[in-house]
Parts: C-alpha cells; sequence; structure tokens
C-alpha cells in the first residue's frame, strides 16, 4: 500500500511538471516564457506574450494534467475504494507539487491555479464548478485575476467540507495554502492597490 501512494505521488508530480506554457510558446517561437512578466510558467503570463490561443491551449492543458493525474492514480491503485481515493488525492498533491516546483526547470513553475481547478474536476467535478462561479463573480465585480483567484480557493475547502468531504477538503486547504503562497506578491500588490486589473493596459 505505501508503493502505491508513494508511486500515485510520483506520477502526479511527473505529469504535473510538465511546463506546457513554456513547451507552446517555444514551439510557437515566442521569446523565452520565463524571461517577460512574471517569469512564471501559467497561463496568465503566457498571455503577456500577446498569444490569446497559446494562453487558452496552456490553461487548458495546465488544468488537464490534475485531471489526468488523478484519474490514472486512481485507476491503478489496486485494493478497495479507499485505497484508490486516497492514491487519486496523493497524485493530485503531487500534480500540484510538480507545477509549482518542476524539478526540470529549477523548482520553478507557476501560481497553481488551472492545475487546482484540473484536481478538482478529477476528484470532485461540483467543486471545479462552484471554484470556477466563484472567480468569475469576483472578476466580475472587482476585476482582479489574482483576487479571484484567492476567493475561490478560500472558499473551496469550506464547500467540500460543508458537503461531506472532509478528506477532501483538507487537501485542498493545504492546496490553499500553497497557492496563497505562490501569490504573495499579488497579495502585497492588492493591500498596495497596485495589482493589474483584467483588460487594464499597462
Amino acid at each position: 500500500m505505501i508503493a502505491i501512494y508513494i508511486g500515485a505521488l510520483v506520477i502526479g508530480y511527473l505529469l504535473g511538471s510538465i511546463p506546457f506554457g513554456l513547451i507552446l510558446t517555444r514551439l510557437a517561437g515566442t521569446q523565452d516564457l520565463r524571461s517577460i512578466g512574471s517569469g512564471n510558467i501559467g497561463a496568465t503570463n503566457v498571455l503577456r506574450t500577446g498569444r490569446k490561443g497559446l494562453a487558452a491551449a496552456t490553461l487548458l492543458l495546465d488544468a488537464l494534467k490534475g485531471t489526468a493525474a488523478v484519474i490514472i492514480a486512481a485507476k491503478l491503485a489496486s485494493g478497495t475504494e479507499a485505497v484508490s481515493a486516497n492514491a487519486a488525492m496523493l497524485a493530485g498533491l503531487g500534480a500540484f507539487l510538480g507545477h509549482l516546483f518542476p524539478i526540470w526547470l529549477k523548482f520553478k513553475g507557476g501560481k497553481g491555479v488551472a492545475v487546482y481547478i484540473g484536481i478538482l474536476l478529477g476528484l470532485f467535478w461540483p467543486g471545479a464548478v462552484v471554484f470556477c462561479l466563484l472567480w468569475l463573480a469576483t472578476a466580475f465585480t472587482a476585476r482582479y485575476s489574482s483576487l479571484s483567484a484567492l476567493v475561490a480557493a478560500f472558499i473551496t475547502p469550506i464547500f467540500l467540507w460543508w458537503f461531506g468531504h472532509p478528506a477532501l477538503a483538507s487537501l485542498f486547504a493545504v492546496l490553499t495554502l500553497l497557492l496563497f503562497w505562490m501569490h504573495r506578491e499579488n497579495i502585497k500588490r492588492l493591500q498596495a492597490g497596485t495589482e493589474s486589473r483584467i483588460g487594464e493596459k499597462k
């Protein structure tokens, strides 16, 4: 059982560490993604290249690698339903860590929003729907992408716990703390009133 759980974590990490943003922008012939904007490999930074299609593809692929990690680990895990569920959650954790801290890029990855959604989609899809609705509602009212992600991530573990999924709530509480840490500079800019709004021209 321990081997199954370690394997799930490793599979998740390897899938999560695939830098789709960097790969797609290189294939498209744009400048090194790490040399512009925030320097991270996520869809928001890809958007700063001016290639909306690449940004959308990065968002989708980053989300799907989280979903794939969960599903693959659950299928490969043998034993009871509980073992399968635990393996899936560990794979989700691994995928999130892989995206944030990919070994191939000296542990400098993205901020994790898309992968967070993808993991939610694989483990409990109504949670992913709630996250996206919260993101959209906050973005519509406040017009801050980072704040939208932070609000949605803060509420998600509460939603999971409220609807009777304490194990998932615990996992996503950990992921939320990591996501907040990756957004620490955004939080400082929000507090200072200098964070860019959605659609704002610099």
